[in-house]
């Protein structure tokens, strides 16, 4: 079974029209539809983007969002508890020549953890971190 890990700015680019992705998004989220993989995502990714929206006077689409997250059948939740988040932390602290936040780290080692190679994102951390990204 394919599992790619779903990552903030893919989201944000699928929602927010005026995001410079929003059509590569939405592109590549039609395709996938038709074959979709299982997702992988966590309480931090989910937090981001609540923020993201939420900070933008857009509540009820952050409400929206975060409540297709946590119901969605095709996406596995995971909710950082403290021995993830000190995983994410060590990450962090061990790649001070990067520009990784908390949660990309947190995210790397839930994708270590689960041998996730794939995440669906616009953000070039992934592959600085060994990872592929999509689109």
């Amino acid at each position: 079974m394919t599992v790619r890990f779903l990552d903030t700015s893919y989201i944000i680019a699928l929602e927010a029209s005026d995001d410079q992705h929003h059509e590569a998004a939405l592109r590549h989220w039609n395709k996938l539809k038709n074959n979709m993989p299982a997702l992988v995502t966590t309480s931090y990714i989910l937090n981001e983007v609540a923020t993201f929206f939420n900070s933008r006077g857009h509540h009820a689409k952050s409400v929206e969002i975060g409540n297709n997250i946590l119901n969605s059948p095709s996406i596995n939740f995971i909710h950082v508890d403290g021995i993830l988040f000190q995983n994410g932390w060590d990450y962090f602290k061990k790649y001070e020549d990067k520009r990784y936040s908390l949660a990309d780290c947190i995210s790397f080692v839930v994708m270590e953890q689960l041998k996730i190679k794939t995440a669906l994102t616009f953000d070039r951390h992934f592959e600085q971190a060994g990872f592929s990204i999509l689109p």
